[in-house]
Parts: C-alpha cells; structure tokens; sequence
C-alpha cells in the first residue's frame, strides 16, 4: 500500500542504509560537501519497496511519512487595550537596555502567516511563502503574535517588539487557518528559509501525534496499530529532523548558517490534581534546535509556566505576552508559542551584536552566547533546573 513520505536530499554518502535511517557524520570531505549542500524537500508516493529503494539513494539523507503537524496551541487568548510601555517580556529579557536592534538580520517565522497590514509591520520587508494552499495572510493569528513578538513595531506607544530593528522577514505558511498542516510543509519551509539566507529561524509548532493515531482510527484501525505505526513515524520523523540539522550545522561550520529555535510544547499540568510533565517534543526535540519554555512572574521573580514542558535548553517570557493581534490591535496569549519569538529576536540582537565586533558571526556562536549568556538568577527559589534549562534568554 502506497503512502506520502517526506524525502531529503543532500550531499553523495559512502554508504547505505536502511529506511528511516541517519545519515553517517560528516568528516573531512564530505563535511566540506554537506557545508556547500543546501538541504532539497519533496514529497512522494511510495510503496515498501520504493521506501527501501529510495533509502538506499546515496544521496538521501532522510525519509519519512508525512504527518499531521499543529501549532503548539495558546493556554489563553485576551484582548487588550495597548498602554504606553514595554510588554513585560521585553525588560525580562533585557531587549529594552540593549544597544542592539537586529538591524540587517532577516528572521524567518514559520507558523499560520502573518496579518501584512497591521501596523506592527509597516517599513518590514515581508517576504511571505504559502506551503498549505490557502494562500498569504494570516487567518488564525497565531503567527501574526508570534512575529509581533519577535520583530514588531510599537503599537499605540506600548513596545511588543525584541528585534525592531529587522528590515526583512521570511514568513513561511506551514499551518492553515485551523492551526493545522502535514510535516513536508514544514519541512519545505525550513528548507526555503535556508535557501533565502535566513540568520535565525523560529517555530512555535509541534508533531499531532494524538491527531494521527485519530485519524487512522477512523480509517479503520485498532488503537493498538494505530498507535505503533504513528510512533514509527514520530521516530522517522525525529530522525529526519536530525538529518536536515546535521547539514545546517556542516553549513554554519564554513559559513554563517542559521540559529533555528522551537516551542518546547504546552501539554504538561503542574497544577493538576495530580501533576505530570511531559518532555521537549518535536521539533524542539531534534538535534540543533534551541528548545523553549515558558516563563510566568512570580512577584519579582519568575516561574515555569504549569504547562511548559520538562528539558527545555533555555526559557523566556511565555504568559500573559502582549502583541499583534489579526486585523489590528493587541491581544495576550500564553504558551510556549510565545516564549520562542523571545529567544528568537534575541538571537537577532547577538547576530547584530557579533557582526559590529570583531567576533566572526556564525549560527554555532550565537548559539552559544544565547545559552552561556541565560541568567539563572532571577527564579523563584522552587523552581527545578531541569524544567528551565540554562535559564532566561538574556539580549546582549
């Protein structure tokens, strides 16, 4: 039975491998190779024996079903009336004293689009790319609050922006207007901010593991089945998520490369009658992706979010975040979602920190400095290491 599967193509390998397989570790050579390669997408109907046939293509990297991706969904959503000031995340992470503004750096937001009209972005540079069909804009407003968080302009005096100083901004379309997509978008998406010479790359999104093992269940399958073969594809899909930021990184080893930074996820309780907490999922989870999670205030400290997910690498401000709502305005949302465009524009600032010093810029510093640089000092005393990673994300 044939089915759709997300292939990567990159640079020739020595060897082959077997379906869902990663690819071996660049050396020398071919490290030289993956660092000129620019990571190529495509979406393909195969059956069994054309999955082994097209793993064993020396020049695969990756290969994996396509499945049901969602945006890591707001906790609450409120509007607001915008008063003069900074939103609070702004001072939090220390974009408000910062001599940098992000200028000269082009961040691309891969979410539900953006809302071009909205004040927030007048004098940006929006390059917009559709990968769900429906066309540019922004019809849910996920996304239009997620780049209001990273590079957004002032809004009636109140300040939602890190990076306002970003001229030029890739908006990938990889979530439709019901916040949901299938994983090629997404990874056609990354693939095409890399081609257009992104420095930072931010997703507030996450695999719809639940969504898939619904959507075979109504096609007639057991649960139990239905269970094993979304895991199957979790774990190919993990790996190729792996495989693609291999190559970024051989490309930001002999060149600039791009810092991509991703939503840690919403579904743990620590609030609940009886709390859980769920781990870093994918994206976030792959290797080379700053993972995110989300902090609230405590008095004049700051807290872990209840539902912010367990191993985060660094956090950042993701309750009651102030930005650009669809249509005009301001609205709050909480989550994860929001917690990323934080460490992503301050990304934005390091990258516009390192190109005016002597400091040669590339992505594998910037990521650096962003988790050597997270303060850890500023927590309330019952907060668990592990569920803020290195700490706040700190502007340079």
């Amino acid at each position: 039975m044939a089915k759709q599967y997300t292939v990567l193509r990159g640079f020739n390998q020595s060897r082959t491998r077997e379906p869902f397989a990663v690819g071996p570790s660049s050396t020398g050579l071919e490290a030289l190779i993956a660092a000129q390669a620019i990571p190529q997408v495509e979406v393909r109907t195969l059956n069994k024996m054309e999955v082994l046939d097209t793993a064993r293509d020396p020049e695969v990297k990756g290969i994996a079903p396509v499945m049901p991706i969602k945006l890591i969904e707001p906790t609450s959503n409120d509007d607001v009336s915008a008063t003069a000031g900074d939103a609070w995340g702004i001072s939090a992470v220390r974009a408000d004293v910062s001599a940098f503004t992000g200028d000269g750096v082009v961040v691309s937001v891969l979410d539900t689009g953006i809302d071009p009209n909205h004040p927030a972005f007048q004098g940006i540079t929006l390059v917009q790319k559709d990968f769900t069909g429906e066309g540019d804009g922004d019809g849910h407003g996920h996304g239009t609050h997620c780049a209001g968080t990273v590079f957004g302009r002032d809004v009636n005096g109140t300040r939602i922006g890190v990076a306002r100083g970003v001229k030029k901004a890739l908006i990938g379309k990889v979530l439709g207007t019901n916040g949901g997509g299938d994983s090629d978008m997404l990874f056609q998406g990354i693939t095409w901010a890399i081609e257009n010479q992104a420095d930072v790359v931010s997703m507030s999104l996450g695999f719809d593991f639940p969504g898939f093992v619904d959507q075979m269940v109504s096609d007639g399958l057991p649960v139990p089945a239905a269970t094993s073969i979304a895991l199957e594809g979790y774990r190919a899909n993990l790996r190729m998520f792996d495989a693609l930021m291999q190559m970024i990184r051989a490309r930001a080893a002999f060149g600039q490369g791009t810092v991509v930074v991703a939503a840690s996820g919403n579904e743990s309780e620590r609030t609940a009658q009886k709390p859980y907490e769920v781990a870093v999922s994918i994206p976030a989870a792959a290797e080379g992706i700053i993972s995110v999670g989300a902090l609230g205030r405590a008095g004049n400290a700051l807290d872990v979010a209840s539902f912010s997910n367990t191993f985060p690498q660094i956090s950042a401000p993701g309750v009651d975040i102030i930005s650009a709502r669809k249509g005009g305005g301001l609205i709050s949302m909480n989550g994860t979602s929001m917690a990323t465009p934080h460490v992503a524009g301050v990304a934005a600032l390091w990258w516009d920190f390192m190109r005016q010093s002597d400091t040669p810029a590339n992505a594998l510093g910037i990521s650096s400095k962003l988790l050597a640089t997270a303060r850890s000092n500023v927590f309330a005393a019952n907060v668990d290491p592990t569920d803020r990673g290195m700490g706040i994300v700190t502007a340079p």
